[in-house]
């Protein structure tokens, strides 16, 4: 195995300390603890922590930051947060008008989050909650009860975001929120797995001249491998899949991810996304946003993911509207 690292245990701490030493004019540590915050402290707005396993970023601390995240609470490599974690995160960042915690379909965030939002709501702190499930790749996993929860979150995250930032209660922030979770669709691939460090081994194998569809952003396999064949093929078989689900059609306005996995040139990325728009300009599908580039990662795992956000005019809104975190600068 080839890591640049010191100790496999370190990894979370020293990549929060060194996020905080690269952008301190964004987000602070919580001393103890694998929680990132605003560097400017709550305020009296809704409040939103995310988080989950390490290895996904900029994924989730490099969305806290205005029209984002309050908070993100960051787990050993693929593993859960503790629910003590999450807990000092809601209480770093509530201000007054309660926390929305926005969790990854997977049964250990769902189970830890929950426990932490119980916890908060015994020391009076309005809690609620959404859990993203955008993966039509599989209904259940090794990890999951129902759908993953892959890079479309990163989208509720921007839009539930600017929601609360603009002054929306609790309840409407999460109404935003769920309605996100309802038109957003994603599937990925990978041309080559990755390589947790504790593991020190690769998740899974493949041949030089295999493919693997479906994955999940754990290292989990996919639903099937197949011999590689064209971008413009492989983008085709994740656009089908997800366009299957009959919530996009000729006439709609979507957004789009065009999401890398850790270890893919930005370069095949962006021939991916011409022929993702290729396809929906043929549908008569209208894009009113494009995001290339890494927002949801595996490690160092090499492929992509496809994700379609079905907009109305308050989802355009919020999209639309302005962001500044370490990783997503949208003005």
């Amino acid at each position: 195995m080839k890591k640049l690292i010191n100790q496999v245990d370190n990894i979370v701490s020293e990549m929060l300390d060194g996020m905080t030493a690269a952008f301190p004019q964004y987000v602070k540590r919580l001393e103890g603890f694998e929680v990132l915050v605003r560097a400017s402290g709550p305020s009296s707005k809704v409040a939103l922590v995310s988080g989950g396993g390490s290895g996904h970023e900029p994924s989730h601390g490099g969305f806290v930051g205005k029209g984002m995240l309050d908070g993100a609470v960051a787990g050993e490599v693929f593993t859960s947060p503790t629910p003590d974690q999450v807990f000092e995160a809601v209480k770093a960042v509530n201000g007054g008008k309660g926390v929305l915690l926005v969790i990854k379909n997977y049964t250990g965030d769902v189970m830890n989050f929950e426990m932490a939002a119980d916890m908060a709501r015994d020391e009076n702190i309005e809690v609620e909650q959404v859990i993203v499930a955008d993966d039509v790749a599989v209904e259940n996993s090794t990890w999951t009860t129902g759908r993953r929860g892959i890079a479309g979150t990163v989208f509720v995250h921007k839009i539930a975001g600017a929601a609360a930032e603009a002054g929306l209660n609790l309840a409407d922030v999460k109404r935003v929120a769920e309605k996100v979770i309802a038109n957003v669709r994603s599937m990925g691939m990978a041309v080559n797995p990755c390589t947790v460090p504790a593991a020190g081994k690769k998740s899974f194998e493949l041949a030089d001249d295999e493919v693997e569809i479906g994955i999940g952003i754990h290292g989990e396999p996919g639903t099937h491998r197949e011999k590689i064949s064209s971008v413009n093929d492989i983008a085709d078989k994740l656009l089908a899949k997800i366009l299957a689900e009959g919530i996009y059609a000729a006439g709609d306005e979507v957004a789009v991810m065009v999401n890398g996995m850790g270890g893919t040139p930005l370069m095949e990325l962006c021939v991916a996304n011409k022929h993702v728009k290729d396809v929906l300009d043929g549908k008569g599908i209208k894009i009113a946003k494009t995001l290339v580039g890494n927002y949801m990662t595996s490690l160092d795992m090499e492929g992509f993911s496809i994700t379609l956000l079905k907009l109305d005019d308050e989802l355009k809104k919020f999209l639309a509207a302005p962001a500044d975190t370490p990783a997503f600068v949208q003005f």
